[in-house]
């Protein structure tokens, strides 16, 4: 089943509108609030072609998707298009943060952010040739984790002192024991197998206390992703986020010694709760030098992650002015211990 949201003054497709965070008719400008929105007036169509085959409403015409893919637009006639059935049962979001950041904003904050590149080349800061901006809404899961440590470790302190003639050095051992409980909240881990999971990692952290409970018209006008991984298979990945906070948490209780020896150390982290949401991202694609660069945007934050291209030239100047600068400083000292002219 696909769906269409129309306008209740025109009767032309809605879309979300990421400023007024409401339905907006493009053609006549009204506006709907999504919570207001009555269900009875959303166009359905049931489609009995192949998963990968939708029909749409608008012009008929046939929309090849891939299994993944749970809200798209018509490229035929630009409407948006929530295909629900990949949007129900087990495969519905718990919650959503909705995009504040539009199409418009996102291309200038993107064109800011390569303007700011020290080392990169000037053909890739005239931020010229972007090639699209799309916004999706990537599957995560979030997870709720409690981890139980105990740390079994030998610890010295050690003090030096004279005492006439002699100078004594104590050396004190110590036994310590820590029993810890650590509860971790929305530890956030991307479901989507298209998505590099390193730039998703980077576009961290998204305002939580945004989240709202899912609800289609959200996705109007976005492309939106289903999951392919369930919580299950991506609880290891949730727990190696939080191997650095617990090993710095551990280090942190253990604090005030001269040395410390952990003889042994057990972590048993378990899932307390997992929650299937979607969050913003804006996906855009660079042309540069005949090759094609990604960088993602957080669609709530403007955060940009990727990797531009490095400039050899300007590395080369940035390394000849420490050097330059380092001979002058030496030159400085020389000159100052010496007490003449260079």
């Amino acid at each position: 089943m696909i769906l269409h949201y129309k306008c209740l003054g025109c009767g032309s497709d809605m879309s979300f509108d990421s400023e007024s965070g409401e339905l907006s008719c493009q053609s006549c400008g009204r506006h709907e609030n999504i919570e207001n929105y009555p269900e009875d007036l959303v166009s359905a169509r049931f489609s009995t072609d192949e998963a990968n085959e939708y029909h749409c409403e608008n012009c008929g015409a046939v929309l090849i998707t891939e299994a993944e893919t749970a809200a798209t637009s018509c490229s035929f006639c630009g409407a948006g298009v929530i295909i629900a059935d990949r949007l129900s049962g087990q495969l519905a979001p718990t919650k959503v943060i909705p995009f504040t950041i539009s199409k418009e904003e996102a291309t200038k904050a993107f064109q800011k952010w390569c303007r700011k590149g020290l080392l990169t080349p000037k053909g890739f800061m005239t931020a010229d040739r972007i090639k699209s901006i799309t916004g999706i809404y990537v599957p995560f899961w979030l997870f709720d984790l409690n981890s139980r440590v105990h740390v079994n470790a030998t610890c010295t302190k050690v003090r030096t002192y004279e005492q006439g003639d002699y100078i004594y050095t104590e050396t004190k051992y110590f036994d310590a024991f820590r029993d810890i409980n650590l509860d971790y909240v929305k530890i956030p881990v991307d479901a989507s197998e298209k998505m590099n999971d390193e730039l998703m990692d980077k576009l961290e952290p998204y305002p939580y206390d945004q989240l709202k409970e899912f609800k289609t018209p959200y996705l109007a006008g976005y492309i939106a992703e289903k999951y392919n991984y369930t919580d299950k298979e991506l609880l290891p990945r949730a727990k190696d986020k939080i191997n650095n906070y617990i090993e710095s948490y551990i280090s942190s209780t253990l604090t005030g010694y001269h040395s410390v020896n952990v003889k042994s150390k057990q972590i048993d982290t378990k899932s307390v709760k997992s929650n299937y949401v979607l969050l913003p991202v804006w996906m855009v694609s660079y042309d540069y030098n005949q090759s094609e660069l990604t960088f993602a945007m957080n669609g709530q934050t403007g955060k940009v992650v990727g990797k531009p291209p490095i400039s050899t030239g300007k590395v080369a100047m940035w390394f000849s002015g420490i050097a330059a600068g380092t001979f002058f400083a030496l030159k400085c000292v020389s000159y100052m211990m010496g007490g003449g002219f260079w």
